[in-house]
């Protein structure tokens, strides 16, 4: 079972977000998924806010992205970025996410993407096991 937590994020389209044709450039995109995955991980049970993981000398670092541009957004309009655990391995976890307009939720993009927590002094991915498993698999909080 799965951390049944949907997170919603609330990201206005600014100027700054536009390309030379007036549309979102496509790098932007991946800049409003990790802003909507960190707000996902402050919402997490038990945790005060990302820097939670770094005083316990962990860190999220992606290893895989996977999206589809669906329909193009432009200036003004407000997205609403939906982000949510799919999987829990042994040494990643993959989320699922879409950038929908939450004027009248038509899709504009959709992501998968899978990111390990590394130990920041050795650089190493931390396997996912015991409480740490449980816990994003939906369990109770772990850390002391």
């Amino acid at each position: 079972m799965l951390h049944m937590m949907q997170s919603q994020t609330e990201i206005k389209v600014r100027a700054y977000h536009l390309d030379g044709f007036g549309r979102i450039n496509s790098v932007r995109y991946l800049e409003f998924l990790e802003h909507a995955r960190w707000e996902y991980v402050e919402k997490l049970p038990g945790v005060d806010g990302a820097s939670f993981f770094r005083e316990k000398g962990m860190a999220f670092v992606v290893v895989n992205i996977n999206i589809n541009y669906r329909h193009p957004a432009g200036l003004g309009d407000v997205l609403l970025v939906e982000t949510e655990v799919t999987r829990v391995g042994n040494r990643s976890i993959t989320m699922a996410q879409r950038i929908c307009l939450k004027s009248n939720n038509t899709l504009i993009a959709d992501a998968e993407v899978t990111f390990v927590i590394i130990d920041v002094l050795t650089g190493r991915s931390i396997p996912l096991e015991g409480e740490l498993k449980r816990y994003w698999s939906g369990g109770d909080y772990p850390f002391e």
